[in-house]
């Protein structure tokens, strides 16, 4: 004779059991799309900095002492003078969110070391945020306005030396996050300008890609 009790509670367990497993696959494709989501929210806010290229247009940089700079596609500006020393860099943001630039660093190309990413704490904060939107052109600009230092007197002298320079840039995106560091090479020209390419990128907040 048939036991529904057992019956009854082996039916009850097996319910139970592909109730559980259909919440676990529910909640486990419930990660999987906000995953999904995340990433695609974070694509659409991050922001990648190249410098422009030469058929880009030219724009106007002035600075607090109203001292002014026309700078063409991949173009820089490095001028020395007894009491500023000028920089300017013209960006392309490449990717899909706007950049919002925090900080840089200036040296000698032979002073950088290739594979290491910078300390973000070593950048020199600038005094206001820069903006880059997504898909189009913008700048950074910085200035060294302490001649008796000693970082005053090493750009002065690598600049008029003509030697080959590096600028390294901080930013992120336009909710603080996504934080990249991107180092840019300044290489004389022969006509007396500079221009800027592109040589390393890393992240800051999430792991390095590579």
């Amino acid at each position: 004779m048939a036991d529904w009790v057992v019956i009854s509670s082996l039916a009850t367990a097996g319910g139970t059991l592909a109730l559980a497993g259909t919440t676990f696959l529910s909640v486990r494709s419930a990660n999987r799309a906000a995953r999904f989501a995340e990433r695609s929210l974070l694509a659409s806010l991050r922001p990648l900095l190249l410098p422009t290229q030469a058929q880009d247009p030219g724009q106007k940089v002035g600075f607090m002492d109203a001292k002014w700079f026309q700078v063409g596609g991949g173009g820089v500006v490095a001028e020395v003078s007894d009491t500023a020393i000028y920089l300017v860099i013209s960006l392309r943001n490449v990717a899909a969110g706007i950049a919002v630039l925090h900080g840089w660093r200036f040296q000698k190309a032979n002073a950088a070391r290739a594979g290491e990413r910078p300390d973000p704490d070593s950048f020199i904060r600038l005094t206001r945020d820069l903006y880059v939107p997504a898909g189009d052109i913008g700048f950074w600009q910085g200035t060294y306005r302490d001649p008796a230092s000693p970082e005053f007197a090493a750009a002065r002298e690598a600049i008029e030396a003509r030697a080959n320079l590096t600028v390294e840039l901080l930013y992120g995106d336009l909710e603080g996050g996504q934080r990249m560091i991107s180092r840019y090479g300044l290489l004389p020209r022969e006509d007396g300008g500079w221009i800027a390419s592109a040589a390393r990128h890393w992240h800051v907040d999430t792991p390095d890609p590579r």
